[in-house]
This record gives structure tokens, C-alpha cells and sequence, in this order.
């Protein structure tokens, strides 16, 4: 992990029906090439939000994202382009039902970054086979469990060899016993030295994986700091009250 910002936000507002409803309210922060940084609070809080402007899929109200010194919510820039260098992770999988395995993986280098077939292809079945899932390359999404699903939508994201990968609630649309599968690969990932924000309710991933936490209610930062201070030297009354409810 090194000090530099590759993503740093500063201001960020964002306000739903007219203004009434403050999913963020001014929020300022950094997320540093190599680091594994894991935002937790509770339903509510501001966290999905949070997470989907750092590539723009929530519109900021306010505020700027500049993502490797470029600030990207600048109207004049091309989004899509900084898009292929953020992979995104969704709660449900987002996979297209009537393509395979590997021809969900394959899509977006095929049509984006103008790789050929067999490329392509070598390429996935690489990762396939660092998540455990090489045998599964034909099969459809409605053939797969829960957890390899998931596996397959970090691998579709990963093909597109992002720099940094941002995790919306990964494991909390699965069933408990297949939450483990999905939370090896993804600390297999944060190991190999991928730039990571992971928004999450396993508190045990956060401890574990996690080199720094974000602790968010109301749409603000309430506090961040490394996860042993976090959870065993918590400095606010509100995170203390959130740990005594989900420890």
C-alpha cells in the first residue's frame, strides 16, 4: 500500500425528493492505491451511496470524486472511460441469464477494450480457476448457487483489470453457509494487493481484511480508523451503541 489518493472525495452531498431526504451530507474522504477499506453503519446510513458515487452511478448533489487526480463528476469528462478502470460488485450478481459463464465474463473486454475471442476467453478461464470455478464456464446463471454466482461477478469485474474494486454488500443477498466462498475470494484479492472499498455487514471480514474502517450514520463519517481501534477502542457513543448490537 502506498500514501497516494486514488480516489479522494471531498464535499459529497447527495439529497433525494427536493432535497428532504440527506443520503450524504458532506462527506470528505480518501481511499490510498493498495488499500483495503471496509465502510460500515447501519441500514440507512449513507454507505451504498456512498459507494455508488464513487463511479458516478449516483449523481453527487454536491461535491467532487477525483479519481487518480482527474475530477470525474466535471461534466466535460467521460465517465465510461474512468469506468473501466472501477470494478463494481453488486448485491445481486446483475448477471444476463441467457449468456454462459464465460460469455458474462468476456462481454465487457470483448466490446470495450477490443480484446479477441481467444484472449478473452484465456483470460477468464485463468480467473475462473483462482475462484474455484473452471468447470462452471458453460453453464448459465440459473445453474449456479448464490455464492458462485457472486464469484463469477467478481470475476466479470476483474477481467476488465481494474484499478481499484468497489463491493456493495457482496454477501448479504446469500445464503449464510455460501457468505464464506465469496469472503475467501475477496480476501484472496485484498492479499494480491487490489485497491478494495467494501461495503459490508460482516463485521468479522472488517477486522480481518480491512486495513482501515469507515464508520457512517446520518450520510457522514462519524469515525474511521484501523479495525482494532475501531472495534476495540471505539472513540463516539453512536458507534459504541452500533458494535453492542452487531457484535
Amino acid at each position: 500500500m502506498t500514501t497516494e489518493a486514488l480516489i479522494r472525495v471531498s464535499g459529497l452531498k447527495k439529497h433525494f425528493g427536493g432535497g428532504k431526504i440527506k443520503a450524504l451530507d458532506g462527506v470528505d474522504a480518501e481511499i490510498r492505491r493498495g488499500e483495503v477499506v471496509v465502510v460500515i453503519g447501519p441500514s440507512g446510513s449513507g454507505k451504498s451511496t456512498f459507494l455508488r458515487c464513487l463511479n458516478l452511478l449516483e449523481l453527487p448533489t454536491e461535491g467532487t470524486v477525483a479519481f487518480e487526480g482527474v475530477d470525474i463528476t466535471d461534466r466535460s469528462v467521460n465517465i465510461n472511460l474512468f469506468r473501466r478502470k472501477i470494478g463494481m460488485v453488486f448485491q445481486h450478481f446483475n448477471l444476463f441469464p441467457h449468456k454462459t459463464v464465460l460469455e458474462n465474463i468476456t462481454l465487457a473486454p470483448r466490446k470495450l477494450k477490443r480484446l479477441g475471442a481467444a484472449e478473452a476467453e484465456g483470460k477468464a478461464m485463468e480467473l475462473l480457476a483462482k475462484v474455484g470455478l473452471p468447470d462452471r464456464a458453460s453453464a448459465y446463471p440459473s445453474q449456479l448457487s448464490g455464492g458462485q454466482k457472486q464469484r463469477v461477478a467478481i470475476v466479470r469485474a476483474l477481467c476488465m483489470e481494474p484499478d481499484v474494486m468497489l463491493f456493495d454488500e457482496p454477501t448479504s443477498a446469500l445464503d449464510p453457509e455460501m457468505v464464506g466462498e465469496v469472503l475467501d475470494v475477496m480476501k484472496d484479492l485484498a492479499r494480491s494487493g487490489m485497491t478494495m472499498v467494501v461495503v459490508t455487514h460482516e463485521m468479522r471480514f472488517a477486522r480481518e481484511v480491512g486495513d482501515r474502517v469507515i464508520f457512517m450514520d446520518c450520510g457522514r463519517i462519524i469515525e474511521e480508523n484501523t479495525p482494532s481501534e475501531i472495534f476495540d477502542n471505539p472513540q463516539s457513543d453512536r458507534l459504541r451503541q452500533f458494535l453492542a448490537k452487531v457484535l
